[in-house]
């Protein structure tokens, strides 16, 4: 990963991210809207996740999946995208549609009758529910891959998730860890949207084969994306 001498850098509310010569806005709760598509990209939901840890007997608060659509819901009231994207592993196994409760499945239909919902194939779920409609292995926009998991050649551009991206960032007051976009320009690995989806440091070995050249991560903040090069970067 290359590292350049750079400072952080805060951009007020959503910033621009572009990728393969394509500008996306990037908003701080983690997504790109493509404006002149109208297409919303959100990637790693993992709903139901707190579901199937109970199944195992590791009780977590039961409202990831509630906290995850309100702020699925919230952006497509703000952008009113046309499609969503959602980049994979939106369920967090292929049996959360029989965990799920009721208010979360109508927020689920709400949302797919207000926009078309675009599931893409993740690991984790191969097919999405029925009530939901199928899955699709990729998309393509404006020359542009979207799909879950990166690939070694990601062609003309690329946008994928999979690997839940975060950045330790170290300052003199101390450091925080949060989730961000990662890019080169030609490919960007968006943050996982699930609220108990958890993360990868941008420092592990798995994202070095991935980018090249000059490498950016736009770090979420409460209310702004932050511009940050990784050499301000350290592992956990």
């Amino acid at each position: 990963m290359h590292q350049a001498v750079g400072r952080v850098q805060p951009d007020k509310g959503p910033a621009t991210l572009c990728v393969a010569g394509v500008t996306f806005v990037a908003d701080p709760a983690g997504a790109l809207y493509l404006e002149g598509e109208r297409l919303l990209i959100v990637a790693d939901l993992h709903l139901e996740k707190g579901s199937a840890y109970a199944e195992r007997r590791v009780f977590l608060p039961p409202y990831d999946t509630a906290a995850t659509l309100a702020r699925l819901s919230a952006l497509v009231s703000h952008y009113r995208p046309r499609a969503v994207a959602l980049l994979g592993d939106s369920f967090h196994d292929v049996r959360a549609d029989g965990r799920m409760g009721e208010p979360d499945r109508a927020r689920l239909l709400t949302l797919q009758a207000t926009c078309d919902l675009i599931f893409v194939a993740g690991n984790h779920d191969p097919d999405v529910p029925l009530f939901l409609g199928t899955s699709v292995p990729q998309l393509e926009i404006k020359g542009i891959t979207l799909r879950h998991e990166p690939q070694a050649d990601p062609g003309a551009g690329e946008i994928a998730g999979h690997l839940h991206p975060v950045a330790r960032v170290v300052s003199q007051s101390g450091s925080v860890r949060r989730r961000c976009f990662v890019s080169d320009g030609r490919r960007c690995i968006m943050p996982a949207f699930g609220a108990y989806a958890g993360g990868l440091n941008i420092r592990d070995v798995a994202f070095g084969p991935l980018l090249k050249g000059r490498v950016q991560a736009h770090v979420m903040g409460r209310a702004a994306i932050y511009a940050v090069d990784p050499s301000s970067c350290v592992g956990d």
